[in-house]
């Protein structure tokens, strides 16, 4: 993960978009990302669907499918391919749908590039210090801790020690009852 204490923008030199959530959303930002970095720049897209998103060329887009990189090995080859190609920027879709979770975010990881996160509404935010409002609104959000659902969540994560504690007791109560009983009859 380069660049996350800086907010520089590297040149765009070539886009790695990891395809971790629906379709529609990579068919909706390829030609925003055409129009923002223009088109001679390459744009090319980790998935695990079978078949091409409308708006990437197969001729002018390489496609790596992870279901080629099984095992651990397969991943190394994986992490070694795109490294090689030394991307300028990857895009990690973040819609809230579990597809690819823990592929982006390893990519994320090992890769030496600028990140940017593409939620729901095909709107992205850099993966910087500098955009740390924007990451922890979306985390807030994820994990229900934002709008309406907040007090559910928190009364609900309050309310689970009184929960546990309850049924505990209870199954307590109710097999030394049951062992009470049981021992009468002997």
């Amino acid at each position: 993960m380069r660049y996350f204490l800086s907010r520089r923008l590297p040149e765009a030199e070539s886009i790695l978009l990891v395809e971790s959530g629906s379709r529609g959303l990579l068919e909706q930002l390829a030609p925003k990302l055409r129009e923002t970095w223009g088109e001679g720049v390459p744009i090319d897209l980790v998935t695990c669907y079978a078949r091409m998103p409308q708006g990437f060329p197969e001729e002018r887009t390489r496609v790596y499918r992870v279901s080629g990189y099984r095992g651990r090995e397969g991943r190394r080859k994986l992490y070694r391919e795109l490294a090689r190609i030394r991307y300028s920027y990857v895009g990690i879709v973040c819609s809230g749908e579990p597809i690819m979770t823990k592929w982006k975010w390893a990519l994320a990881l090992r890769l030496r590039a600028k990140i940017f996160v593409i939620n729901e509404n095909c709107d992205y935010f850099w993966l910087d210090r500098g955009h740390l409002g924007p990451m922890r609104e979306l985390v807030l959000f994820r994990s229900g801790l934002a709008g309406a659902g907040a007090v559910r969540t928190l009364a609900r994560i309050f309310s689970l020690p009184f929960t546990l504690a309850y049924l505990l007791l209870y199954a307590t109560v109710v097999h030394a009852r049951r062992a009470l009983i049981a021992g009468r009859r002997d």
